[in-house]
């Protein structure tokens, strides 16, 4: 009888316990197959057809837009092939026309010998001596962002818009020198182009007809392209006349200092034509500017949430600076910074992905991929990779960082990649993470 009455309740928690298991299993078999089962044959039977239905993907998969197919990578070793694209087998994606018109033959979109050039001319402009000369122009813009702080006394600061106002402003001042205002000018002009970019996107247009009538849009659009090629020649015309008067040494030595010297460069090798110095300041603005306004914003959000990390990087800056204005020397000392930063990255990447396309039949690892397909490389997933980072991928912890990249990675480059890789990664790296710390 006693066994009986201890049983009972044993067997009344058994099946409840089974029935609770079951009815999970069934909400998640409903979620992850048969909605998604019933969806596309539903579609099917109305003639909507697409790529059919799987559960998991694995790490690369493929996918279409339209007839367009699109190859997803995210495995580390396939990834290095693809970026280091040794056999020039992977150039970079082609663009819409206006999308050229915005950035033309820069260091963005460039191929082949002519990126080669301008990518030494960046490197020049962003070496370490060169930062260094940037970093009183970086303070003095913070300032100007500070003390309109103090004016908004209790009122709610939206700060991702605040740091597109401090970025501009740093790479006007460090780019254009004495001419930032101007530069300035260029910059808001740039930014309408890219916000009439995105509009179109959602428009709907008739092939062909952009030839024959232009919609307001589109003139606005090529208006815009006109004044920022004005604004440029005359900042070129002043700039050469202080030279010329000997107010300047040389053309100056700001990026834009440095094109308009390789502009009238006597070595064939070494010169640039008028449109490439034209785009090569518009890619450095349009590059450097909203990727680092969103790095920031998110550095400041995380800090702000996990106020432990806040406090050591506040202990850590007040340590090596007190009250001074900090050193580009300084700044690279900054070792918990730099963990926030490097963190941060990790886990809201700029860039999320990065896009090539296979130009011939090609093997990619033990993959054969066909010409003309697009790769897609995800930043964001190599960087949350469980496999790499941990079972707290997704988690904010700096700490990974402490003994470096390489460490953090197990040596293997592909796991973080804020910036791409080498050949190709971004120029202004050095650039942007000191404005960041």
């Amino acid at each position: 009888m006693l066994l009986a009455t201890m049983a009972n309740p044993l067997i009344y928690f058994s099946g409840c316990l089974f029935l609770s298991i079951l009815i999970i299993l069934i909400k998640f078999f409903n979620k992850v197959w048969w909605t998604p089962i019933r969806i596309q044959s539903l579609m099917k039977s109305q003639g909507i057809r697409g790529p059919s239905y799987r559960f998991l993907h694995g790490m690369n998969f493929l996918q279409w837009y339209g007839p367009q197919a699109q190859l997803i990578i995210t495995e580390p070793e396939l990834v290095k092939q693809i970026l280091s694209n040794k056999d020039r087998a992977y150039p970079k994606t082609k663009v819409s026309s206006e999308i050229k018109k915005l950035l033309g033959d820069g260091i963005v979109l460039s191929e082949g010998e002519k990126w080669v050039k301008l990518r030494k001319l960046a490197n020049h402009a962003f070496h370490g001596e060169s930062i260094k000369g940037m970093v009183p122009e970086m303070i003095a813009s913070l300032e100007i962002m500070l003390e309109r702080w103090r004016h908004h006394h209790s009122k709610e600061i939206d700060i991702f818009v605040e740091f597109k106002i401090l970025t501009s402003e740093v790479i006007s001042r460090t780019s254009f020198g004495s001419s930032y205002l101007e530069g300035q000018h260029v910059f808001d002009m740039l930014t309408r182009m890219t916000h009439i970019i995105s509009e179109n996107n959602y428009r709907v247009r008739i092939p062909g007809i952009g030839k024959f009538v232009k919609a307001s849009y589109d003139i606005e659009f090529e208006n815009l392209e006109a004044k920022i090629r004005k604004s440029f020649m005359n900042m070129m015309k002043r700039r050469e006349k202080d030279a010329m008067s000997g107010e300047l040494d040389g053309y100056g030595h700001d990026l834009f200092g440095l094109l308009l010297k390789a502009y009238h460069d006597s070595d064939e090798t070494k010169k640039i034509s008028l449109d490439d110095l034209i785009d090569q300041c518009k890619n450095f603005y349009l590059a450097g500017q909203e990727t680092s306004a969103s790095a920031l914003t998110w550095i400041v959000f995380l800090l702000a949430v996990h106020s432990d990390w806040q406090d050591k990087a506040r202990k850590e800056v007040l340590e090596l600076f007190g009250l001074q204005i900090p050193s580009q020397d300084r700044i690279a000392k900054l070792k918990i910074m730099g963990m926030v930063i490097n963190e941060s990255l990790r886990l809201y990447t700029p860039n999320a992905i990065l896009m090539r396309r296979v130009e011939r039949e090609t093997k990619l690892g033990k993959i054969t991929v066909p010409a003309n397909t697009e790769v897609f490389i995800s930043t964001l997933a190599a960087h949350q990779n469980p496999e790499i980072w941990g079972e707290d991928a997704l988690l904010f912890k700096p700490e990974r960082f402490t003994d470096g990249v390489v460490k953090a990675t197990n040596n293997n480059i592909a796991a973080f990649m804020p910036f791409g890789l080498v050949p190709r990664n971004c120029a202004g790296m050095n650039f942007a993470i000191t404005e960041q710390s």
